[in-house]
């Protein structure tokens, strides 16, 4: 399992949410380079990461976490800590730390609680090529539970 020191930037994304794992291809397709990993948020490596950086499966289902230099990010921070990681010009999206974080984060909640209704769910939908599959530490969905 990664530590919270990995030199690699980690993504803990949710596997079952079209939008995420939609984000997660665009990534991997403008990144600046091949530094990111990625984790599923609800296998044991994901659900691991989020208790050692103080969050709960709960906090999981409302975002996703960027650990970069052993610190946690969340919701609009971790989005625009993504953002500044690809090549122009996405990365410009990173100048939105500008707009103060609690109506960053509110636009990030409103997206995140409907998510599944306005993109759609389903189990397991990110699709890794062979060339990334290296950079995927664990992407496998949690059994049982439903949630969301």
């Amino acid at each position: 399992m990664p530590s919270g020191t990995d030199p690699h930037p980690i993504v803990v994304f949710d596997t079952d949410c079209v939008l995420c794992s939609g984000m997660v291809r665009f990534v991997l397709a403008h990144e600046r380079g091949p530094d990111l990993h990625f984790v599923g948020a609800w296998s044991a490596t994901g659900l691991a990461l989020a208790e050692r950086h103080g969050f709960t499966q709960a906090d999981l289902n409302d975002t996703f976490l960027v650990i970069r230099d052993g610190r946690a990010l969340t919701r609009s921070d971790a989005g625009l800590a993504l953002a500044g990681m690809l090549r122009q010009p996405w990365c410009w999206l990173a100048g939105l730390t500008v707009v103060p974080r609690p109506i960053r984060d509110e636009v990030y909640d409103l997206v995140a609680r409907h998510r599944y209704r306005w993109f759609g769910r389903r189990p397991s939908c990110i699709v890794v090529e062979p060339r990334h599959r290296h950079r995927f530490l664990d992407v496998d969905a949690r059994p049982g539970a439903e949630r969301g």
